[in-house]
């Protein structure tokens, strides 16, 4: 479990996270959902150790993450930044190794290779692996940048915004991917989302903030209803249900 409390992030004089407290459960799909700015990003960032908060803690498996050493930390979560780039010129399959690194220290074993292999058979990309990721388009880089997370093989996959630069075909892959690694694999993954129909028919939990402040912490069922979405985003959003799955209609809606 990831237990994050009281969480604070300030620039300048700007609270962008302010006194938040959420627990992730284990193999569960948790989408951060709320307007821009409100904080979805930072919060992902402090608990990946990307960013040090101002004030409050994060526990995974009740042990500080400020406490782990980086390679057991790396064994344990992996994190997709939102904007990903890399200045070497390496191939797609050169890519998604370095997902093994925690492990294998570039030397890959025959286990890392299978992994690999899965990862990209995962992301279907296994015609483009000898392709070089400059050559791609920003949907093929994202789904290569994706695969080398499935590879890292964590317990805790953390995704700030991974549906950027992708098409609808591909941004379903994604989603069915990460749903297929927790209830076929046992893995936890937390996800920043901007879209909140993906958030609705994918995710088991949903935790929304606005102004940095967190505003609905639930099971998504709970959350995907009109008077909480207009809480989140200030905004009348009809939700219908159709086959099974709460949809929000927000493209025609009235404040």
């Amino acid at each position: 479990m990831i237990e994050i409390k009281g969480l604070t992030k300030r620039f300048g004089k700007k609270s962008v996270v302010e006194d938040v407290s959420v627990k992730i459960k284990q193999g569960t799909i948790t989408s951060f959902i709320g307007p821009n700015g409100a904080g979805k990003s930072t919060l992902l960032s402090m608990v990946s150790r990307l960013l040090d908060a101002d004030t409050g803690e994060v526990l995974l498996d009740k042990n500080n993450v400020k406490k782990w050493k980086s390679d057991e930390f790396a064994k344990r979560v992996s994190i997709l930044k939102q904007s990903n780039y890399t200045n070497v010129r390496l191939t797609v399959r050169e890519l998604i190794s370095f997902g093994r690194y925690p492990y294998s220290r570039g030397r890959l074993t025959a286990e890392d290779e299978r992994l690999v292999d899965q990862a990209l058979e995962y992301m279907n990309l296994q015609d483009i692996q000898d392709q070089f990721i400059d050559e791609l388009s920003g949907g093929q880089r994202q789904r290569a940048f994706i695969a080398m997370i499935i590879a890292q093989d964590t317990d805790y996959v953390l995704l700030d915004e991974p549906l950027n630069n992708l098409d609808m075909k591909h941004s379903v892959q994604i989603m069915k991917i990460l749903r297929k690694l927790v209830d076929d694999l046992g893995k936890t993954v937390v996800i920043v989302l901007h879209d909140i129909n993906f958030a609705s028919v994918y995710s088991d939990r949903i935790v929304a903030l606005k102004d940095g402040k967190l505003v609905k912490d639930g099971p998504t069922k709970d959350i995907i209803n009109s008077e909480s979405l207009r809480e989140i985003y200030d905004m009348h959003i009809p939700v219908q249900v159709q086959d099974g799955c709460r949809i929000c209609v927000y493209f025609n809606s009235h404040a």
